[in-house]
C-alpha cells in the first residue's frame, strides 16, 4: 500500500481523517466547509507555483 507523502508526514490513517472531517463539519457547518476547502486548495496551488518559480530561478542562476 502506497501512502500519500503529505499524510505520511502527519502519520494519519483513514479513521483519523474521518474524525477530523466530522469535527470540521460540526465546527464550521455544511455551508462553510466547501468554501474553506476551496480556499485551502487555492493556497496549496499558489504555494506549489511559487516553489516552482523559486526552483526555476535557482536552476537558471546555476546555469550562468
Amino acid at each position: 500500500m502506497k501512502l500519500d507523502p503529505m499524510l505520511a508526514i502527519f502519520n494519519l490513517g483513514g479513521t483519523e481523517l474521518v474524525l477530523i472531517l466530522a469535527v470540521a463539519l460540526l465546527v464550521f457547518g455544511g455551508k462553510k466547509l466547501p468554501e474553506l476547502a476551496r480556499g485551502l486548495g487555492q493556497g496549496i496551488k499558489e504555494f506549489k507555483q511559487a516553489t516552482g518559480n523559486v526552483l526555476e530561478k535557482v536552476h537558471e542562476s546555476h546555469m550562468k
